[in-house]
């Protein structure tokens, strides 16, 4: 299974998977994860210091793209990202906001096996735009401890992992005993 394996000061081992930041794939992969799986997942920016883990208060009303950016309408409230060529800025500034880095991930606890599994995107300097915690076989929809793994809650990363980038399921996805935070 090819991945990149990085090490981040302070969350440990990641198992990265580099996906195509085009605005077509994009905007595929943010629609299929809030209208399939909105009710199952939490998102915002993780960042040392400070972690927004958001959850839908319902499915999206509305998606769409204007000037390269997705939003994501849920009625009270809604969210942007600039995934396409952005133009009111000017090129410069297109290239910093636009998503220049976007990937599939999974946390490795001490023991070798997962702990989390996610979508994250960073803009063209670096900066984290979104993480989106994928449903986790140890966590309810309310991030509460469940008693026994329920690996079906992997079903979406499974999805994303074989339209995304072409690999079957990954038996080390299930060989965790819980949820440890790093």
């Amino acid at each position: 299974m090819s991945h990149t394996v990085v090490e981040e000061h302070g969350t440990g081992t990641l198992h990265v998977w580099p996906l195509s930041t085009d605005e077509e794939t994009l905007l595929s992969l943010v629609t299929r994860i809030f209208e399939r799986h909105w009710e199952h997942i939490w998102f915002g920016v993780i960042v040392q210091g400070a972690a927004w883990e958001v959850a839908a208060p319902n499915a999206p009303e509305r998606i769409s793209l204007y000037d390269g950016y997705v939003t994501v309408d849920f009625g009270r409230w809604h969210f942007h990202l600039c995934i396409g060529e952005h133009t009111a800025g000017g090129p410069e500034l297109g290239a910093i906001r636009r998503c220049a880095r976007a990937e599939l991930y999974r946390s490795i606890s001490a023991d070798g096996s997962p702990v989390s599994w996610g979508l994250r995107m960073f803009n063209g300097r670096g900066d984290q735009l979104m993480t989106v915690l994928l449903p986790n076989p140890f966590l309810t929809d309310r991030q509460q401890l469940l008693d026994e793994p329920d690996f079906d809650r992997l079903s979406a990363w499974d999805e994303l992992r074989a339209d995304y980038l072409g690999l079957p399921p990954d038996p080390l996805d299930r060989t965790g005993k819980g949820f440890k935070h790093q």
